[in-house]
């Protein structure tokens, strides 16, 4: 299939399309591969399906914020209640810096989260489910965290949703009636310099409860 889209670099948007080939590799039909990183593309890919399915008013659970740019997009999305989880307090400084979190919280996805069941309206995880960072069991908390009818938006590679454990976890929780699937798209490319044959899934659950 065919990816564009646009991605910040620090001084503006860059903009690229690209085609995803059958092997997985991506190759660049136009525009520019010199982004600011996976990240970045991530993070842009990920608050605009995000912003289809949450409103404005939501309280939103950005979990794995890393420096914060998912906070950062969703903020200038209009979102203004949004909460940082993050296992390095070194990242949540650098997250507290852009200005978009109303609460920080240090946590390790994989482990239970120290929140009620239901406190947020949707979580949102980008860049983190991958392998030597969140495991696969991890959604079953973002799951638990997220309100009946919130929605759980998160990023994974085609490969590592095959191979780790994640088609496994994302069935159960569909068959339990813990979730209910909304979208997954087609596989993006984040095109960061160096990185061109990395792509990406978006996925959207809305949250039921076993």
């Amino acid at each position: 299939g065919v990816a564009s889209g646009f991605w910040g670099n620090g001084t503006g948007p860059a903009s690229a399309v690209a085609i995803v080939n059958a092997d997985g590799t991506v190759s660049l039909v136009e525009g520019s591969a010199d982004l600011s990183g996976t990240r970045v593309a991530f993070a842009q890919q990920a608050a605009e399906v995000f912003r289809r399915y949450v409103p404005k008013s939501a309280r939103v659970l950005d979990a794995g914020a890393g420096t914060g740019l998912v906070g950062e997009r969703l903020k200038r999305l209009g979102y203004s209640n949004i909460e940082a989880l993050d296992l390095s307090l070194g990242m949540l400084e650098e997250a507290r810096k852009k200005n978009a979190y109303t609460a920080f919280h240090q946590m390790t996805l994989g482990e239970t989260l120290d929140f009620p069941d239901g406190a947020f309206d949707a979580t949102i995880c980008v860049g983190v489910l991958t392998l030597g960072h969140a495991p696969a069991r991890s959604l079953r908390e973002l799951v638990r965290v997220t309100g009946v009818g919130g929605h759980v938006v998160f990023t994974l590679r085609p490969d590592v949703y095959e191979n780790n454990g994640f088609r496994e976890v994302q069935d159960e929780l569909t068959v339990t009636g813990s979730w209910v699937f909304e979208e997954a798209t087609e596989p993006l490319a984040s095109l960061p310099k160096g990185e061109p044959d990395v792509v990406f899934q978006v996925w959207v659950y809305r949250v039921g409860r076993s």
